[in-house]
């Protein structure tokens, strides 16, 4: 990738003529021209045309230039107003597609039907063609993306930053069942949403050394030389609000070689060598996460992170020196960024570095910003993935900053010592730096010194944060510390994903659910209407058969939209317990094969269940557990004497889009992490308000789920997070087998081979994970408290009538897991923006 070198206008005298235009028309004749010009001229389509990429990038870009109007209108208010901005600095943005939000949050969705008609272009064809923009894992990343949409929804002065990756999330699908991962090139058909600019280019630097040096006052200061130089070339991408003209922007930083590269090497005929530099740097931005198991995997992770917090940090500074010239005096009044997760840690020192390196201030007035300005949000309760570097590898690559964190350590730590004289035991486990064979920089702990905010995700993960991981720092500054439950932003999940369900509600309490979402608990009195609930499950039956045909398409599996559709999709990790969901399957399939179904008095209720989700690379178990799934899955679906009973899907390549047909046709909602390590969890809000109700532990979010919509309409089970804790000492799964004739089946059948006749031995792993005394998700321990639990999900099935008001109370107590929520809390309580209108009024 090359950059252009911007010149200014040295002669040229723009008058408003150039950059004001007349609002562009939101009627369908106007739509429909823009949709003609951008095929005709633009893309320079004709009649021969018979690809569907091309009418596609055509509707995209009409809604793309009437969000550039928008989107200039709000950069003018924030402008104006001088308005304190927050940065949401993020590794991940799982943002999906983009073309229907941008309908419906232009509020052109019914325009639009005829627009296209009039065309002879059909929506959901033309949807069909956006790929994911699949720049995340999972949660995290997808969680980022809701609050931009929320942010904009309420008029803040929020921007977010991440990066461009070439090849987002990898493409997993199955081959004898097991996971292959295939490229993601997201990008190879182009982007029409985003909009390069390149004039807004910065340089960062790796590797050098520092010197230090004296100015013509005697101070010292220090400077980083002969670094290896990379630019951050930004790509913005729109973030409309909910119909109200205010259009906030997501820039994601893509790598590119400066111009700089050996001339020795290309005079002596080594032209390939003298370019490899060039190649290196573009690498940073190729692949989301690299895996890290390798060193120069560890080492591009970290130029990942660090190439976020440098681009973000110096492009605020940058545009802070335009508007504000060079007096930061109140930069920390008018700014405040947000880290999400571990990852853009760097950013701590990295605005010490450009505040004291190229802004010339001295320690205590850049840590008085820095520490004014940082505020940090924690999404893990599982020690390992506390991200830390070695000392060795990061003082390779970043010199400046491991010289700064030894400075700040140096004084967090008199600091400690002054509270607890002499706990050189508590100084050492606080301290940003890990000693021992390999020293580590712990990027957590270097976050929360460096921040004012400290916030969990759940109530539960916030407790537990205060309590365990972080207990020292709360102790030092409870005041730092404080609670954010996540939400979902209703828009996507449901006024989109689920249009006939929005269509019902909206029918009968109007449409204010669609800003305000706790307005659904106006649902709650139709729970006893026996024409809404026959409504409601019509509209479930529907989505049920929308998603049995995605299941059809991607699994080659029927599901019987009458059957209970039975769902858990997320990241295959062992602590969310995929494992414990196909054992409760292999328990099913072992109770139709010994007849139990006939001997009981009790009816039997089909079911279908679909499990989904990607197992990271290197995580062997992981994919050990999908191989399981998969073979489970074929011996049951091809057993004639299962039949329709119970059928088993894996999704491959679960992501948003397949998550907008899946969670408006579930019925069960798994949600089975063991308890004390899921840190909130979002998935299980997208099930709730689409009616799904939820079997699961009291972990994470699930707490507050089942608080708000009751006990009666949450399938509890398991273990809570103190008895976990308590059981671990003594816990013995292999005497819970023997005591167990449910549990003792099915793991008999695992051992025997059954479902793995051609390959010995293949499941062993597994099976010494579930016997293992130290299994760390008590895998065991929880199994028979599900079984009751999923057979009470049975039995209410069967009652379909109270099903659907059981259905209904969920949707209609969902209201707090809204991201409009959780931002106005974050607002409130964190960043303290003023909402901004935007300048003027565009046409509707």
């Amino acid at each position: 990738m090359t950059t252009t070198r911007m010149k200014p206008l040295r002669y040229s005298k723009p008058t408003p003529e150039l950059y004001e235009l007349p609002p562009l028309g939101m009627d369908s004749e106007a739509l429909a021209l823009d949709i003609r010009r951008n095929f005709g001229t633009f893309l320079g389509r004709d009649k021969h045309c018979r690809s569907t990429h091309y009418p596609y990038q055509a509707l995209a870009l009409a809604m793309r230039d009437r969000l550039m109007e928008r989107w200039k209108r709000t950069r003018y208010a924030y402008e104006e107003q001088d308005a304190r901005h927050a940065y949401y600095l993020s590794l991940e943005f799982l943002m999906g597609r983009t073309l229907n939000n941008a309908i419906l949050n232009l509020g052109v969705d019914a325009a639009m039907t005829p627009a296209l008609s009039r065309l002879g272009l059909d929506l959901e064809e033309l949807m069909d063609v956006e790929h994911d923009a699949g720049l995340g894992n999972g949660g995290l990343g997808r969680l980022a993306a809701c609050f931009l949409d929320s942010c904009a929804t309420l008029q803040l002065p929020v921007m977010g930053y991440g990066i461009r990756y070439e090849y987002g999330m990898f493409r997993q699908h199955i081959e004898n069942c097991l996971q292959v991962e295939e490229p993601d090139h997201w990008l190879r058909d182009g982007n029409p949403w985003e909009l390069e600019r390149p004039e807004n280019t910065r340089r960062v630097q790796y590797y050098g050394h520092t010197e230090a040096y004296q100015d013509t006052e005697g101070r010292r200061h220090v400077r980083w030389v002969n670094s290896h130089d990379v630019l951050a070339v930004p790509f913005d991408t729109p973030i409309p609000g909910y119909r109200n003209d205010t259009v906030n922007v997501l820039r994601l930083w893509s790598a590119a070689a400066t111009d700089e590269f050996d001339l020795g090497e290309f005079n002596a005929g080594s032209y390939t060598e003298s370019v490899a530099s060039k190649n290196a740097a573009e690498n940073i931005t190729m692949v989301l996460y690299p895996n890290d198991t390798s060193e120069n995997g560890k080492a591009l992770r970290l130029k990942q992170q660090y190439f976020l917090a440098s681009a973000s940090l110096q492009d605020v500074l940058t545009r802070w020196v335009l508007h504000h010239g060079n007096d930061l005096g109140n930069f920390a009044e008018k700014s405040c960024f947000q880290l999400n997760d571990t990852h853009p840690s760097c950013a701590v020192p990295e605005l010490m570095r450009l505040l004291m390196d190229v802004h010339g201030m001295e320690w205590d007035a850049a840590w008085a910003i820095t520490s004014r300005t940082m505020a940090y949000t924690n999404h893990t309760l599982l020690p390992e993935a506390l991200e830390k570097w070695s000392v060795r590898l990061f003082g390779q690559l970043l010199p400046r900053l491991l010289e700064i964190i030894h400075e700040i350590n140096v004084r967090f730590l008199k600091t400690v010592a002054r509270r607890w004289p002499g706990d050189n035991a508590r100084q050492a486990r606080m301290s940003l730096i890990e000693e021992g064979s390999d020293p580590q920089v712990r990027m957590a702990y270097l976050a929360i010194v460096g921040s004012y905010s400290v916030n969990g995700v759940a109530a539960l993960h916030s407790e537990l944060l205060q309590q365990g991981l972080f207990r020292d720092f709360f102790e030092l500054w409870p005041h730092k510390f404080n609670n954010k439950t996540n939400g979902v932003t209703q828009r996507r999940w449901m006024a989109s994903a689920n249009p006939e369900m929005a269509k019902l509600i909206t029918e009968n309490i109007g449409d204010a659910w669609i800003r305000q979402l706790d307005t659904l608990s106006e649902l709650v009195p139709y729970a006893e209407s026996s024409e809404f609930r026959a409504q409601w499950q019509a509209v479930k039956r529907a989505n049920k058969v929308r998603l049995a045909a995605l299941v059809r398409h991607d699994c080659n599996v029927d599901f019987d939209p009458d059957a209970l559709f039975d769902v858990q999709v997320k990241r295959i990790h062992e602590y969310k317990r995929q494992l414990l969901n196909i054992l409760h399957v292999i328990h099913l399939y072992a109770r139709l094969k010994a007849g139990e179904d006939a001997r009981d008095a009790t009816p039997w209720t089909p079911r279908c269940v679909l499990i989904g989700g990607k197992a990271a690379p290197g995580y062997f178990i992981a994919k050990r557990i999908i191989t399981l799934v998969c073979q489970v899955a074929e011996m049951i679906n091809g057993d004639e004497q299962v039949g329709g009973r119970l059928k088993v899907a894996f999704l491959p390549n679960y992501r948003v889009s397949a998550m907008e047909i899946i969670a408006p046709g579930t019925d069960l909602s798994e949600q089975i992490s063991t308890a004390g390590k899921e840190a909130s969890g979002t998935g299980n809000m997208k099930f709730m308000m689409n009616g799904a109700i939820t079997i699961g532990t009291l972990d994470g979010a699930n707490i507050e789920i089942r608080e708000e919509v009751g006990n009666e309409n949450f399938f509890l089970f398991g273990l809570t997070a103190e008895e976990v804790e308590a059981a671990r000492p003594h816990y013995d799964p292999n005497a819970l087998i023997e005591a167990d004739p449910d549990l003792k089946r099915v793991m008999d059948l695992l051992e025997s081979g059954h479902f793995n006749q051609f390959a010995p031995g293949l499941f062993d792993p597994i099976i010494h994970a579930i016997r293992n005394p130290h299994d760390p998700w008590l895998v065991a321990a929880d199994f028979r408290s599900f079984i009751d639990a999923q057979e009470l999900a049975a039995t209410a099935y069967r009652d379909r009538d109270n099903w659907a008001r059981m259905s209904i109370l969920n949707t209609a107590s969902s209201g707090k897991f809204s991201t409009d929520r959780t931002m106005r809390e974050y607002n409130a309580e964190i960043w303290k923006l003023t909402p901004v209108a935007p300048v003027g009024v565009t046409e509707r």
